[in-house]
Order: structure tokens, then sequence, then C-alpha cells
């Protein structure tokens, strides 16, 4: 198996209010980005690494993180495109040929812990599914709202929901095949998984960790440099 992994941060982080992107924020004195990457970086099972991130941002991403931190594994640094899937798209195209599985993570989630992605690709070399989620159950109970308005229209089991997260695996197979649907359904996902579901493929959930958490506001910067340092650890 040759593991290439897609750092998917193109988003410009509008709810942070920094007016920056989300990724290049520092995080306990290092990019957000560049914590996401080095998880991947010191993986034994990760033979390359590619980083889509906001196109302006590609050069400073390529001095400050890559270089900077000495992320030898990264091959590329590439422009995202208009939508997540557009920049995973575009870091499909720029894994190397000889990659055959392919692990999708959120530039976002500096924290997912090390040790998870080995129980992760046994997973999905043993279990003969399409892809691997990480995710945790819900603790919350969710309701389901009508379109036209705020009434509740269904309360799920809540037994039987999990929090998506990332990273994502896929046979690259797998996943081509999944971004050939139309252009409005893959505009449409919110995580690749999603569009390997609506493809036909199997998806087997995994337990991910709590402290997995994606950075999208301000609270979520401050629990993330709390978990740091419960972690004992700058890194």
């Amino acid at each position: 198996m040759n593991l290439g992994v897609i750092i998917a941060a193109g988003g410009v982080g509008s709810r942070m209010g920094a007016g920056t992107s989300k990724q290049l924020m520092l995080l306990m004195g290092q990019p957000v980005v560049a914590r996401s990457t080095a998880i991947f970086e010191t993986a034994s099972e990760v033979n390359e690494i590619v980083i889509v991130i906001d196109p302006a941002d590609v050069e400073n991403c390529r001095e400050q993180v890559v270089e900077k931190y000495g992320l030898a594994k990264v091959s590329a640094v590439v422009a995202g495109g208009e939508t997540r899937a557009g920049s995973v798209l575009n870091g499909l195209a720029r894994l190397g040929r000889h990659i055959d599985t392919v692990l999708v993570h959120d530039g976002a989630r500096p924290l997912f812990p090390p040790s998870l992605l080995a129980s992760g690709m046994s997973e999905f070399e043993s279990d003969g599914c399409d892809g691997v989620v990480f995710g945790v159950p819900v603790t919350d109970t969710i309701k389901e709202l009508a379109t036209d308005g705020g009434y509740v229209v269904r309360t799920p089991d809540r037994s039987l929901l999990w929090a998506a997260q990332t990273p994502q695996i896929f046979s690259r197979t797998t996943l081509e095949k999944a971004y050939e649907q139309p252009s409005d359904v893959i505009a449409a996902s919110t995580d690749d998984a999603s569009l390997v579901e609506i493809a036909g493929g199997r998806v087997i959930m995994v337990m991910g960790s709590l402290e997995n958490v994606k950075i999208t506001t301000p609270v979520d910067l401050a629990l993330a440099e709390e978990i740091i340092r419960r972690r004992g650890s700058k890194v």
C-alpha cells in the first residue's frame, strides 16, 4: 500500500473573525496547518503529502510551513478550488501515480491523535470496505427541522448518530470514481465519504477522538490550546 495524504486547508476562516486563513493562524506558536500536517509527516504509513490551501497563501505556506518546519513528505502545496470538493480534487491530481490509497484530512484539525491512524488503516485493509471515517457518537439530542421554517419535524434516534471527523481513508480508485459524479452533487458535499456513499460505496465508521476538534471559531482555538497544555507538549 502506498498512502498519500491530502491536507484540505482551503478555508478562509470567516467565522474566526481574524481576516486571515484560519489554517495559518498560530496555535501555541505554530500555524494550525503545520500541526495538522506534522501528524502525518511522522507516520510511517504515509508516503506523500499534498497541502491544498487558499491561492493567496500558497507561497506563504511553502515558506512558513513546509520549509520552516522541515515537512519533507510534502511533495506539493497547491491552490484550493472554490469549494472544499474542488480543493480535494486539486490535491488528488497532484498526488504521485504510485499512490493507491488516499487519506483526506482537514487542515483545521491539528490535534488528531497519531495513535489512531494505525487502527483506522487496519480496519480499512481488513474489512473490505470502500472507505473509513473517524468519528464520535453524538451526545446531544438532534432535531431535524422543516426546510421552510424552524418547526421540528423529526427527532432521530441518537444511538445511531455519529459526528464525522477527518481523516477519511479511501482507495484512490474509489475516491476518483466518487468525483466523477455530476458537478452539483460534488459541490453540495460536505465531506468525501458522502460522495463515496452516494456513488454506492460502503463506508465504515471507526472511533475517533473528542480531542480531534475542528478549529472554526475562537472558542475552538481556545479549546485546542487547552488540549495541548493538558498533553504537556507544544507539538
